[in-house]
């Protein structure tokens, strides 16, 4: 200790002179600091085993299943290529700086999302908000992986299920395909076919037609199977039915997969995503080659991207770009923060932002071609505009109706049966593991010594305790609950929980002031574009997206059901339920904490000592200090020699 002192003594009679700090206090300082150093709990901390394997992680975990169903529909109906301006503006100017501070932001400080806010205390409650919107997202998006599993499975049936009427769950006004309907139109008597009723929320297809003063409904082949076979829905979500029994075993089999790619952390994970990432851009350039090689593909892409310029100037056309720009790139998941704790703490984590958000606005941009040079080929099978096929273009339509009746009527079906199927659980699992593994390293950073022994263990509870809970989703009206907590989920608390981080990182903490803990990491300052940003610009448009969602708020509704009021209100309760961590442990910290209200804030809104980089050796060097009278913002000192070396 009296080297130490030493030496902080030597620098001190240095600062006193320009900070009027006595020796007393400089002395009392020293004390803290070896003490807290004792005391400052790093701990050592699994990392990435290569740089490609982090980089191909960030791309998975961005990439999802709505960069497939989701952009190009939002795409076409906002003004085709010209939504591309308002999309790419806010990504770049918006979503690289908001990428670039979470990943930065976990790298340096080595810790998950629960644990990072020490940064300022008052708002640790924002950690829980991102781990509880990573909780119930992976909690219901299994489901969605378990039907694809559902889908692959029947794609080696000798004959494809959904490409014939003659199953036992089909009804009596089954179609084949949407080419029926030309034969529809030239037999039936008296008939008025009055279009295709698609409706984003049942993934349907419908025709009606009348016939001698009848009503009758078709249902494609592909929309029986959905409904009548994989769902087997039910009236309502007040008619919750039986459980599932098929379901339930594609659900088993979806954790089973997720566990066995998570049971070593990133260590595993690191291994998995050369699979799960490459592979499916593999697919997709397979897929595309053939889709453009059919009749009508041109049709449909230059549908997807014929421009209509007066959409930029609409305010509603900027609000969709801006909600799928920080929905896919994941901010406010805890997911970023989480992959990029992992990392080396030299890590040159700029340009990983730069390719992480690059490849999901990209990879959008191009699996757009993929989905409308085959609903292109539909349009022309089937003698429907591609206005009229095109609103199939969004959701589990997409996916689980329209896509599936396509690749019926391509050459080896089954082949490209499992190949698209393939793919899509592979995209799916890659972005439950951003999910999955915030929840699993919250845990193990928030009760150490009782899990971060046991990281097998923590894995195989979490997947058995999700998939237990999951169960509600394989009844006849699990399609309701999974709609309803997919609607609320995270509708509200993305957008709040992005413009909060943006605020504590540049006006609590400062940006100046970050901007050098992350000059100490990569050796360089960052832009002041990007400083601006995370004070402006970013805060402002993510106080826009969060107020205009408020704004336009409406309850999940389709053509053919409203939800009671009672699910409205489960809805309420699980978009307001990740927020609601802020509020408790802002209250609970300022009435444990000591002094007038106003000096309890600024303690907590001070980091505490748990705050610093995840180096041993710049440990030694960071502190902050704060001082009566003045405040010497931080001191990089050698005080405490090479003891931690």
């Amino acid at each position: 200790m009296s080297v130490h002192l030493d030496r902080f003594k030597s620098i001190g009679l240095i600062m006193s002179k320009e900070t009027n700090v006595s020796m007393d206090v400089l002395e009392n300082q020293s004390s803290l600091l070896d003490s807290e150093s004792d005391s400052s709990g790093l701990q050592e901390r699994a990392v990435w085993g290569r740089k490609i394997e982090y980089l191909l992680s960030l791309f998975g975990y961005s990439v999802g299943l709505g960069n497939i169903w989701r952009f190009p529909y939002l795409c076409m109906r906002n003004g085709g290529g010209a939504f591309l301006i308002p999309f790419f503006i806010l990504l770049i100017f918006c979503g690289v700086p908001l990428y670039f501070l979470e990943v930065s932001l976990g790298q340096f400080t080595g810790k998950s999302p629960v644990i990072v806010w020490s940064i300022s205390p008052l708002f640790k409650g924002l950690g829980w908000l991102m781990m509880t919107i990573s909780f119930v997202v992976a909690w219901y998006y299994n489901t969605v992986i378990a039907w694809v599993i559902y889908y692959f499975v029947h794609a080696f049936f000798p004959k494809i299920p959904w490409s014939t009427c003659d199953n036992w769950w089909n009804t009596d006004h089954c179609i084949v395909s949407h080419k029926d309907r030309l034969t529809l139109n030239k037999t039936a008597v008296n008939q008025n076919l009055t279009g295709l009723l698609f409706n984003e929320t049942d993934a349907s297809y419908q025709y009606n037609s009348t016939h001698d003063n009848h009503s009758l409904t078709y249902n494609t082949a592909a929309h029986e199977f959905w409904q009548f076979n994989v769902l087997r829905r039910s009236e309502g979500i007040e008619h919750p039915g039986s459980v599932q029994w098929h379901l339930v075993l594609v659900l088993f089999a979806s954790w089973v997969l997720t566990f066995c790619c998570l049971i070593k952390g990133v260590r595993s994970v690191g291994k998995v995503v050369y699979v799960t990432v490459i592979f499916p851009y593999i697919l997709l350039t397979v897929i595309l080659i053939r889709g453009l090689t059919l009749d009508g593909a041109i049709d449909g892409i230059i549908f997807y991207l014929k421009p209509d310029f007066t959409k930029v100037f609409n305010f509603q056309v900027w609000m969709e770009a801006g909600m799928q720009v920080f929905f896919s790139l994941g901010p406010a998941w805890g997911g970023l923060i989480t992959m990029s704790s992992y990392n080396r703490f030299n890590n040159k984590c700029m340009k990983d932002a730069w390719y992480g958000t690059l490849a999901d606005g990209l990879t959008s941009f191009y699996a757009g071609f993929v989905v409308f040079s085959i609903l292109g080929f539909m349009a022309k099978d089937a003698g429907l505009t591609m206005g009229e096929i095109s609103k199939s273009a969004s959701g589990p339509g997409l996916v689980f109706v329209a896509y599936p009746e396509a690749l019926t009527k391509l050459p080896m079906p089954h082949l490209w049966g499992v190949l698209f199927f393939l793919m899509l659980i592979t995209v799916g699992v890659d972005s439950q593991f951003g999910m999955f593994e915030t929840v699993s390293s919250g845990l193990a950073d928030r009760f150490p010594k009782l899990l971060n022994s046991r990281k097998v263990l923590t894995t195989a509870c979490l997947c058995v305790f999700l998939f237990v809970f999951g169960i509600p989703f394989t009844t006849n009206g699990g399609i309701y609950l999974f709609q309803l907590i997919d609607w609320y989920a995270s509708s509200f608390c993305i957008t709040f929980g992005s413009f909060l981080e943006c605020i504590i990182i540049s006006w609590i903490y400062g940006a100046e002031r970050y901007n050098r803990d992350i000059e100490m990491m990569i050796g360089k300052p960052i832009p002041i574009i990007m400083r601006i940003s995370w004070c402006a610009v970013t805060p402002i448009v993510m106080l826009t997206l969060f107020l205009g969602s408020v704004a336009i708020y409406e309850p999940p509704h389709s053509a053919s059901y409203t939800y009671p009021d009672f699910a409205i209100g489960i809805g309420l309760f699980f978009a307001i339920l990740p927020l609601l961590p802020i509020p408790i442990i802002m209250v609970s910290g300022l009435v444990h904490s000591e002094g007038t209200l106003w000096q309890r804030i600024k303690t907590l809104t001070r980091p505490d000592s748990s705050w610093g980089p995840n180096s041993k050796r710049h440990w030694q060097t960071y502190k902050v200090y704060e001082y009566r009278g003045g405040v010497v913002d931080r001191i990089r000192v050698n005080l405490l020699g090479n003891r931690h070396q």
